[in-house]
């Protein structure tokens, strides 16, 4: 076999970004989620451009999940990463993630998911990460209107609380299922 010169490989990982990058700049055009949908993003804490909080760095040294679904603010999102208001234990922090930290990206309201490979040999940093406020400045500026109630769900699926707490993040994180658990056997 030849040597991939192109790296197909990583061309297929760029596109696959780009769906995330899209379905979550829609989100964040509209200030909502369509529907039920919700996002469930996991990634890596000490990538290049990673920016959380001391604390949140200390309790997730290697990797953190979060979910997007009716409790979070501020969804900013650009051609790089996106950044995200979220409360941790009643606690509001303000995450920037680049898309190229993101491991998995998934909607459990539609049984899909993407994974992407860690690259062992991609830059880590060891510096300290970004100092945020513990509160956010008050500003001028009027804040965005939260999503209203949704509709209750069908009887196949059950309502999930809403989401962005460590402990759902953790649950979230533990029904992550690689794709090749349901394809065929030859």
């Amino acid at each position: 076999m030849s040597t991939d010169l192109i790296r197909y490989d990583l061309l297929v990982q760029d596109a696959l970004r780009g769906v995330m990058r899209k379905v979550l700049a829609d989100a964040a055009a509209a200030g909502r989620l369509p529907g039920d949908h919700h996002f469930t993003i996991s990634f890596r804490t000490r990538a290049p451009g990673v920016r959380i909080s001391k604390r949140l760095a200390e309790q997730w040294p290697q990797e953190m999940t979060i979910i997007l679904q009716h409790q979070y603010s501020n969804l900013v999102v650009d051609e790089r990463g996106f950044s995200v208001g979220l409360s941790f234990r009643s606690i509001p922090e303000q995450l920037h993630v680049p898309f190229e930290a993101v491991t998995v990206f998934s909607d459990p309201s539609v049984d899909f998911g993407l994974k992407w490979e860690v690259d062992e040999l991609a830059p880590v940093r060891d510096e300290e990460p970004a100092q945020f406020p513990a509160r956010p400045q008050q500003s001028s500026e009027p804040t965005p209107a939260r999503p209203g109630p949704r509709s209750a769900r069908s009887e196949k699926r059950p309502e999930t609380t809403p989401a962005a707490t460590e402990e759902s993040a953790d649950a979230a994180a533990a029904k992550i299922v690689s794709i090749d658990a349901f394809r065929k056997k030859t």
